[in-house]
């Protein structure tokens, strides 16, 4: 089911249209109106639904001190009415036809999504299109959705031993880095945000010529382009801030961290700082790490489960975590447990141990075409979600990569060695680069758990 590219370019009178896939189903076709705004489509007509989703390249990674979290903010208030719809209706008419939407922020982008019949599409983009430049940005809206937000902060990571250890070690980890911050913000600039610094963030990011629509069903590309140029089209470009480059300064030493809180049972973080996509000098490092992490987290028959959870049972949990794809550098994250009888020194030193093995020994050729089949098969599953599909697009498109390296990722994956896997580990998993964070609990209080927050169905 991977797609194969077609060099095949199309060039037609005005806009250029990329057909990009020799499978019929899979066709993905692409156009860039006349205000920038770039419109990507991908044929699935397996059922007749369509997902669309407006991309905005602005994040938490963007938010300079003292506004953290105004993207987020941002996000709630998207759904507070504009000069054409009051508070309410946009969820109201998208209900009303069968559709359901909501939107997300993260710390390289914000997007907005609806899934709806296929021949539902045009109510779609008259609302996105609408909310993109007419946001009202009502005063009394904006202090009830703060409210929000700052209560889905506690909910997140005051109330949560785990958040406020990953809030802390992330925010330990990044010396210059914007990933330091937390999407939702911190609580004291949520204090003193005002609705002005969103009105400023909205007119300065929330424009076509910032923005990316992917639309992924049963749709016929020429019929999408034709009413995105009718909604979209109209509205004006914006002048966009220029970015400085960001880089990480190199670590030189281990870094080493504590969070005391009540808690029912210790936690521990450990981060190595790692190139991605965007930032690597060698273009197969990034899939190397991704096979890496595999090899320790890849399921049942992966080495934490296998070794630590089941055979030394160190561990009540462990896991691997590291994302090829962020604008900026970012980190390969080890975390766990552990089991009851065992403390957090002995986890540290399992932890660890795993990671020596991977920097003295070889992978052997049958346990990396394991690892290597169980993730070509998570990418084919993930084919069958028109959502999955667009988010792909989107977010490669948005942290400014092709949305055709989703197709090279598997050709990437299967030409990775297990000396490049070694490779890897020697060359970024060492002490010298790593920031640890440990969670020692406290006795837990009798507190009772707050509710959840009205409104906080956004995803964050």
């Amino acid at each position: 089911m991977r797609l194969l590219l077609s060099a095949a370019i199309v060039m037609l009178s005005c806009p250029i249209w990329v057909n990009a896939s020799v499978l019929p189903e899979k066709q993905v076709h692409e156009t860039v109106l006349d205000n920038g705004m770039k419109v990507i489509v991908k044929e699935d007509h397996r059922a007749p639904i369509m997902v669309s989703q407006v991309w905005y390249k602005v994040g938490s990674s963007y938010e300079p001190d003292g506004i953290t979290g105004v993207s987020h903010v941002l996000e709630h208030m998207m759904f507070k009415g504009t000069t054409s719809h009051p508070p309410g209706e946009f969820s109201r008419i998208i209900a009303a036809n069968g559709g359901t939407e909501n939107a997300f922020t993260g710390r390289d982008y914000t997007a907005y999504f609806q899934t709806m019949a296929s021949d539902r599409m045009e109510i779609s983009f008259e609302l996105e299109a609408d909310r993109m430049r007419n946001l009202l940005l009502l005063p009394e809206e904006f202090a009830k959705e703060l409210e929000v937000v700052k209560e889905e902060r506690r909910l997140r990571t005051e109330d949560k031993p785990t958040g406020q250890l990953y809030e802390q070690f992330l925010a330990v980890a990044y010396r210059s880095l914007p990933y330091a911050n937390p999407v939702i913000g911190w609580m004291n600039d949520l204090n003193h945000m005002q609705v002005d610094d969103l009105a400023k963030w909205y007119r300065r990011w929330y424009a076509p010529n910032n923005a990316t629509l992917v639309v992924v069903g049963d749709v016929v590309p020429e019929e999408v382009f034709k009413l995105a140029k009718h909604y979209f089209g109209p509205l004006k470009r914006e002048q966009l801030p220029e970015l400085k480059p960001l880089r990480e300064p190199e670590q030189k030493g281990e870094v080493r961290s504590v969070v005391r809180v009540p808690a029912n049972e210790p936690h521990l973080i450990m981060g190595y700082k790692t190139p991605v996509i965007t930032t690597a000098e060698t273009a197969w490092e990034p899939y190397a790490l991704e096979m890496l992490v595999a090899i320790l987290d890849g399921g049942n028959s992966a080495r934490f489960s296998r070794d630590l959870i089941r055979g030394s049972e160190v561990a009540v949990s462990a896991s691997a975590d590291y994302n090829a794809f962020s604008r900026l550098p970012g980190m390969l994250m080890l975390d766990g447990t552990p089991a009851r009888g065992q403390d957090i020194d002995q986890l540290e030193q399992a932890l660890r141990d795993q990671i020596a093995r991977l920097r003295t020994e070889l992978v052997t050729e049958e346990e990396l075409e394991r690892v290597r089949n169980q993730v070509i098969a998570s990418k084919v599953y993930e084919l069958d979600s028109v959502f999955y599909q667009a988010m792909e697009i989107g977010m490669l498109e948005t942290i400014g990569l092709d949305w055709r390296l989703a197709d090279r990722y598997v050709d990437e994956l299967k030409k990775i060695t297990p000396e490049q896997v070694r490779e890897v580990a020697q060359r970024y998993l060492r002490d010298d680069n790593l920031t640890l964070t440990r969670l020692d609990p406290l006795p837990m209080d009798n507190t009772k758990p707050r509710q959840a927050a009205a409104g906080g169905r956004h995803g964050g």
